[in-house]
């Protein structure tokens, strides 16, 4: 299916864009926790190559800060502004953003990290327990800061200190009370030495988000997100730097897959009916093969005996609670609506990551969903996000800036 090529071509609806990301100031530790733990926060130092990169621990890099930003940058990743200063202000102003959300009809944007990692797992190399809490508190005050101008527009995710559930379950209701909307964590405990999925262990965390109707976000790069086995010497002087760019990224959505499918026989979904998980980042091409293989498993193997609280399919329980979204695909949304629960897909962007739609989102929108029923199209690009949410449709028209 072509994309249209004219503006004018474009079906112009408003959007709820369910992933994007804040390119952190660097003084967002260092202007907001105690006067004791200032100097031993995530800062940012100029690197050897003269860019601007953000450090944890015992100096150790996260990122550079232009890799949080390249949507619009003159040269292809891995190139990328060499200082927050070169990154587009939207990517970190709150004014900036609305700016630019209005000229794609975009109402409202769910917003994630990028210093403590996709699933505050970078603040385990800080090994301190009270300054690890704390940076995670000091980064979701940040993001109720930056909603603040908009908060009918925009839709914080809360990070957890997930290494200790107490204060995980804490830190939702303190943020709940703010205003936040759903609950970031790694759909790969196990990968960070904490217990999987399916062990009590994790029950607390489940009935608190439960209780304050705050979906749970697994984001790809959650789990184990060094990509040592992608990035060694070999394979950049073989593959060229963009392959393994390409080979990585796309290794990290189908490691949400595996996360999926692991949600799926842990028995989470069944003893907490109404709690929602969203795969974030991940794309929805895999999954009607991943829902057929799980049912087929299912029914062969002897899961209704190991787990006897699992009175449904997983493909059934996927439908009830676990939802995912797409940017990118155009097969997908264009052709597997009838395989996939169409009120589980939600539309994100990404902006501004390297990977993120940039410059083409309505004609991206339009090249799967230009034939699709309104009532899908609805579904897809609005309905399911504003429902998870809870997303008020705006009293203005949409237009194309």
């Amino acid at each position: 299916m072509a994309a249209p090529t004219t503006s004018s071509d474009l079906i112009v609806d408003w959007v709820i864009d369910a992933d994007t990301h804040i390119t952190e100031p660097p003084d967002l530790f260092s202007s907001r926790l105690p006067a004791k733990f200032k100097d031993l926060a995530p800062s940012v130092h100029v690197n050897e190559l003269g860019n601007e990169e953000w450090t944890v621990g015992n100096q150790s890099p996260i990122t550079p800060i232009g890799h949080t930003a390249t949507a619009g940058w003159k040269e292809p990743f891995p190139a990328a502004p060499s200082s927050f200063a070169e990154c587009p202000k939207a990517a970190h102003d709150p004014h900036a953003r609305l700016e630019y959300m209005d000229s794609l009809a975009i109402w409202a944007m769910a917003l994630y990290p990028n210093v403590g990692g996709f699933g505050s797992q970078v603040f385990l190399g800080l090994e301190d327990p009270e300054l690890m809490l704390s940076c995670v508190q000091a980064y979701n005050d940040f993001l109720t800061d930056f909603s603040e101008p908009a908060p009918e527009r925009f839709i914080p995710i809360t990070a957890l200190p997930f290494w200790d559930v107490e204060a995980s379950c804490r830190e939702i209701e303190r943020c709940a009370k703010k205003g936040h909307k759903g609950v970031l964590f790694t759909g790969e405990p196990q990968s960070h030495d904490m217990p999987v999925l399916a062990n009590p262990h994790w029950n607390p965390l489940w009935e608190c988000a439960q209780a304050h109707d705050m979906p749970i976000s697994f984001h790809i790069g959650a789990g184990n997100f060094t990509g040592a086995a992608f990035w060694t010497p070999e394979r950049i002087e073989h593959y060229g730097s963009g392959a393994v760019n390409g080979m990585f990224t796309t290794g990290l959505f189908l490691d949400n897959a595996k996360q999926i499918v692991d949600l799926l026989f842990s028995g989470v979904l069944a003893r907490y009916p109404k709690l929602k998980f969203i795969s974030v980042e991940s794309g929805i091409g895999f999954i009607p093969f991943m829902l057929e293989s799980c049912d087929y498993t299912f029914d062969y193997g002897q899961v209704r005996k190991d787990r006897p609280e699992m009175k449904m399919l997983p493909s059934e329980y996927f439908s009830r609670q676990v939802y995912a979204c797409y940017f990118f695909e155009e097969y997908a949304p264009g052709h597997l609506l009838d395989r996939i629960p169409q009120d589980n897909i939600l539309f994100e962007t990404d902006y501004p990551h390297p990977v993120c739609l940039y410059g083409n989102v309505r004609e991206k929108i339009d090249a799967g969903l230009g034939e699709a029923k309104p009532e899908h199209r609805s579904k897809l690009l609005w309905d399911n996000a504003a429902r998870i949410y809870n997303v008020d449709r705006p009293t203005r028209e949409p237009s194309l800036g």
